[in-house]
């Protein structure tokens, strides 16, 4: 089985034990097997919103958003896009943040800068990131994880919904996209166990966490009876109302050590932070309150 049925596998079994009743469709590009190509995605990502498969799209897929600062034609045909699906269409679309810290890999290499994946990095795309758990007596303390993928968009300026953000993020963003927006427990040691390969294994990532969230989604779409579609302004007032929607992780960062290459991330912090977003939802108050304030 290749790495990507595996990651696919991932996904699907995320959703269905989060949102047991929720309808999974899988789509796969005929790529799949080999390098993929970003235009690969984009037509699958647009055949699934044409044909009205489904209104939470989760991703796990990621690119360099470094790759497309010469390529920003393709990057736009994205975000043109995504801003359709969400806006007209009510899809509400969600993608990892990436597993390797505050830098992206690139055809083998490892670059002496933060950077961050993209279509995660698009402002009209749900942004996820990752924690992980530590058992402290009967306790569990929950911090970012390392691997969790974050930072400030060198692409997308920043979007209104992050303009309520606090001066000292705001110097951060410097006028651009910061990510994630939210996390989940994505650390492999400390995730969910899946079923792969005729065995039972322990997987995570921000291909974890990311499936996660889109479960959540999901069964606010049901509560609701509509779908709540572009929902990443809602997710900012009900963070900076601070009002228990979210577990703030306010611990551990994302710099890199790996290979002889150092970079210096970002540190998990009260609120918002570029390792872990708004944190965790509190799942039980979260939904409702993401429906009454959608809908006000």
């Amino acid at each position: 089985m290749v790495k990507s049925a595996q990651e696919a596998e991932l996904d699907v079994e995320m959703v269905h034990a989060i949102a047991p009743g929720a309808a999974i469709k899988v789509l796969t590009s005929p790529h799949a097997t080999s390098l993929v190509d970003p235009i690969d995605v984009l037509q699958v990502e647009m055949y699934a919103v044409d044909h009205h498969l489904g209104q939470v799209l989760s991703q796990s897929i990621g690119f360099s958003e470094a790759a497309f600062l010469d390529h920003q034609d393709i990057a736009q045909q994205f975000s043109d896009f995504y801003k359709q699906a969400t806006t007209v269409e009510g899809v509400t679309i969600l993608a990892a943040t990436g597993d390797d810290g505050a830098i992206v890999p690139s055809g083998g290499i490892l670059p002496t800068t933060p950077t961050v994946d993209f279509p995660a990095s698009d402002p009209w795309v749900t942004a996820v990131g990752g924690t992980t758990l530590e058992r402290v007596g009967l306790n569990y303390v929950e911090s970012a994880w390392s691997g969790s993928g974050g930072g400030v968009s060198a692409l997308f300026s920043e979007p209104g919904y992050q303009q309520s953000l606090p001066s000292n993020v705001q110097t951060l963003l410097n006028g651009h996209r910061g990510l994630p927006d939210v996390a989940g427990n994505a650390d492999p040691n400390t995730a969910m166990a899946c079923y792969m390969l005729g065995e039972w294994q322990q997987c995570g990532g921000t291909s974890a966490s990311t499936p996660f969230w889109a479960a959540v989604v999901a069964i606010a779409n049901q509560v609701a009876g509509h779908p709540l579609g572009f929902i990443n302004p809602v997710l900012y007032k009900l963070g900076v109302a601070r009002q228990g929607d979210f577990h703030d992780i306010t611990s551990g960062n994302n710099s890199v050590h790996l290979d002889g290459v150092s970079v210096t991330g970002f540190q998990a912090t009260q609120g918002w932070d570029a390792v872990t977003g708004w944190g965790v939802p509190q799942t039980y108050q979260f939904i409702g309150d993401l429906i009454s304030t959608s809908s006000s």
